[in-house]
């Protein structure tokens, strides 16, 4: 395993979830200040708890597997993760959320896509 593997995997899943933002809807890289306001309390809490476990020798990361680059203690690709999942699950989570409005609009057969999707968007206002 190389140490840019991880880095790597974390593309891939920022790849992966993209379409949910073309092809669902899902509205999160449009909403880009929204989407901070709910990953940066992710990110600040993570890495608080990973630097002060690094510090207690609670665990630790195998520089095989890593780059080496750090910011203090915490390396990289953490810090990755803790940017790259959040946004993963939001872009899954109002893709799923476009998704379902629009089902239950067809079934209730008084909406359009464009009228489910509104009714979508007041909902998380």
């Amino acid at each position: 395993m190389s140490a840019y593997e991880y880095l790597l995997l974390m593309g891939a899943c920022v790849l992966i979830t993209l379409p949910l933002e073309l092809l669902f809807q899902a509205r999160v890289y449009r909403r880009w200040k929204s989407a901070l306001w709910a990953i940066v309390p992710v990110v600040l809490v993570f890495s608080v708890w990973d630097v002060v476990a690094i510090a207690r020798d609670h665990w630790h990361y195998n520089e095989r597997f890593v780059t080496g680059i750090r910011l203090g203690d915490l390396p990289l690709e953490e810090l990755v993760f803790f940017l790259v999942i959040p946004l993963c699950a939001l872009l899954s989570y109002e893709a799923v959320g476009t998704v379902l409005t629009a089902l239950r609009s067809r079934r209730g057969g008084g909406r359009s896509h464009s009228d489910a999707q509104q009714a979508h968007e007041e909902g998380r206002r």
